[in-house]
């Protein structure tokens, strides 16, 4: 297995505390899918927090946006700079089209992995967040 690539615990955000320090004081960045804050931290390398509400739908929605969020982050933080905390969200525009009855199942079925990493580069490499 390539380290590189590894998700370790260490590179987790889990404390209420940790998410709460992002989100407060973390610039925002947004697109059609996704939200994400970022933080500077001490640590030297990217940490990632991933929160997706009940406005996106019951558990089993839920539970698979975020193992594809962690995916994409995991598959990609070789192209993030060091030393940065990242809270992944879907969006709110997102959320409520996935609460309608037959639009959110054809919505999550579109949702793959290589959408879903074009939409988190997106926001990654418009570097409006460093200012």
């Amino acid at each position: 297995m390539n380290m590189a690539l590894s998700f370790p615990k260490k590179k987790r955000l889990a404390s209420n505390r940790q998410f709460k320090a992002v989100l407060d004081h973390g610039r925002r960045v947004g697109n059609r899918l996704l939200t994400l804050y970022v933080a500077p931290n001490p640590c030297g390398y990217p940490r990632l927090g991933v929160s997706v509400g009940k406005s996106a739908g019951n558990a089993v929605v839920r539970n698979r946006l975020k193992r594809l969020l962690r995916e994409v982050f995991r598959q990609n933080q070789d192209r993030l700079p060091p030393g940065f905390d990242y809270v992944l969200m879907i969006s709110p525009a997102l959320a409520r089209r996935l609460k309608q009855p037959r639009e959110g199942r054809k919505i999550l079925a579109s949702l793959d992995f290589r959408t879903v990493q074009e939409s988190f580069l997106a926001l990654v490499e418009s570097r409006d967040w460093t200012k």
